[in-house]
């Protein structure tokens, strides 16, 4: 049950601002945010090294930063499938997906954007849809934007009770205009909102989860915070937010 929280306000010198929170298996191995990819030089994300791309990556030169979630919907067919974590490198690098052939990948929400357009595309293994988001504050979840109204879905009931939880917590906090010092400092009450807002993890609205599927641990192995000026980027990262001892970095 990924999140991608995202605030865009053109006259800001910060017109962007997005939380990307990464919900995962435990046991499946990745590496913190570098330039992992040769083909992809200018690029800075963490790498599943289970399929060897992506959930969130910047481009701080265009700026530009893309990150994609599940979505529900047909699964691609075994045989072509292609892992989704290579629509946030096709997204950054280039601001559009060209030609994608869809029906490669399964389900997802994928998430672009720049200081001047973010857009939003969604795949449900028949139809892909795009949008452009405009200014104000969207939060994206499995079952689409703002939860779409799938409380019947997967995961449905407990997204939407997210959604109710936190935004408005993030409409009241003042918005942050991220530049430099430490992550708590630059992001001011987005920082503990980001951090799980005093939630317990196991709470069913809580956007930091610690969970037990079956006997595999299962929650949020990441939580990134990116900022996008005219001009760069500014993204920090945290891995184990749901730990006793999360640690907070910068990396760009």
């Amino acid at each position: 049950m990924c999140t991608t929280v995202i605030d865009i306000d053109p006259r800001s010198p910060v017109p962007v601002l997005l939380i990307g929170v990464r919900d995962e298996f435990g046991d499946r191995p990745w590496l913190p945010p570098g330039r992992h990819w040769s083909g992809h030089p200018a690029l800075v994300g963490g790498q599943d090294l289970q399929a060897l791309g992506t959930w969130l990556a910047v481009a701080a030169a265009a700026p530009r930063v893309a990150c994609v979630l599940n979505a529900h919907g047909e699964a691609a067919a075994a045989a072509r499938r292609s892992t989704r974590g290579g629509l946030p490198l096709r997204a950054a690098e280039s601001g559009d997906l060209g030609d994608l052939d869809a029906a490669r990948y399964d389900p997802f929400h994928l998430v672009c954007a720049s200081p001047t357009l973010t857009r939003l595309w969604s795949w449900n293994g028949r139809d892909l849809t795009e949008r452009t988001l405009d200014a104000g504050l969207h939060i994206v979840v499995n079952s689409g934007l703002d939860g779409a109204g799938e409380d019947d879905a997967p995961g449905g009931a407990q997204m939407r009770a997210r959604i109710e939880h936190f935004r408005p917590l993030f409409d009241k906090a003042p918005r942050p205009e991220p530049r430099d010092g430490s992550a708590r400092r630059a992001w001011g009450a987005w920082f503990g909102l980001a951090a799980g807002g005093g939630l317990d993890p196991r709470d069913p609205r809580a956007l930091v989860l610690s969970r037990t599927v079956g006997d595999r641990p299962w929650g949020t192995s990441s939580v990134s915070l990116v900022a996008l000026t005219r001009s760069g980027a500014r993204f920090d990262f945290c891995a184990d937010p749901a730990g006793s001892h999360p640690a907070w970095s910068r990396v760009l």
